[in-house]
């Protein structure tokens, strides 16, 4: 913990917070956001920490997973289970934690089940505010949803983009066309991986995990 201290406090040094609009910058909700730096751990239940992982704000929590089990395991630490929230529950994760012969104790967010075939890299998904956040770090400003909404049905959520800052974006080559009248990103719901994580979810052994 000394070592994340010190990690930031010499990046703050050096850095001041842009004044530029464009900024990437973290998101706590569809409403606020921040700049600065976050540190993701990986704890035993005994409350030692195995592994630690310092980001910039806007860095997405699931895609650590890997490298916060790599490096507990690298410290000695020995595992069935993994728990944590949401966030880790992607299919990547779900299928990596699967093939060491581990349990991940995440519960699902329906919006972050499996791209839709208009996939483009670098689009990830904010818990906190709801929303997909492009590549450049501007947040969604609506979503719209199609499809039955029982679970098992087939839907899909759209989630649109301020088009004003797409036309002058220096990375919308390849994400934004020229003269398009709007930017979106869909999801699809639901992947094999998420299927059978959701029956997981409806066993004993996900809930005596999750909260002891």
């Amino acid at each position: 913990m000394n070592r994340v201290r010190e990690l930031t406090e010499d990046a703050h040094l050096e850095l001041r917070v842009s004044r530029d609009k464009n900024a990437r910058t973290g998101h706590k909700s569809a409403d606020s956001s921040f700049f600065g730096y976050k540190h993701h751990l990986a704890m035993t239940e005994e409350g030692v920490i195995t592994a630690v992982i310092v980001t910039s704000d806007e860095a997405e929590d699931g895609i650590q997973l890997a490298s916060l089990v790599e490096k507990s395991h690298i410290a000695g630490a020995e595992f069935d289970y993994i728990v944590g929230d949401s966030a880790y529950s992607s299919c990547e994760n779900l299928a990596s934690v699967a093939s060491q012969g581990c349990k991940l104790v995440a519960p699902l967010n329906p919006r972050v089940f499996s791209v839709s075939t208009n996939r483009s890299e670098g689009f990830t998904y904010n818990k906190d505010a709801d929303r997909y956040v492009c590549p450049a770090g501007h947040m969604a400003i609506r979503k719209s949803r199609t499809g039955k909404k029982n679970v098992g049905a087939s839907q899909q959520e759209t989630h649109f983009f301020d088009i004003a800052l797409c036309k002058r974006c220096l990375m919308r080559e390849g994400c934004y066309k020229d003269g398009a009248k709007s930017k979106t990103y869909s999801v699809s719901l639901k992947s094999k991986e998420h299927s059978e994580q959701l029956e997981y979810e409806q066993t004993d052994e996900f809930h005596m995990e999750a909260f002891t």
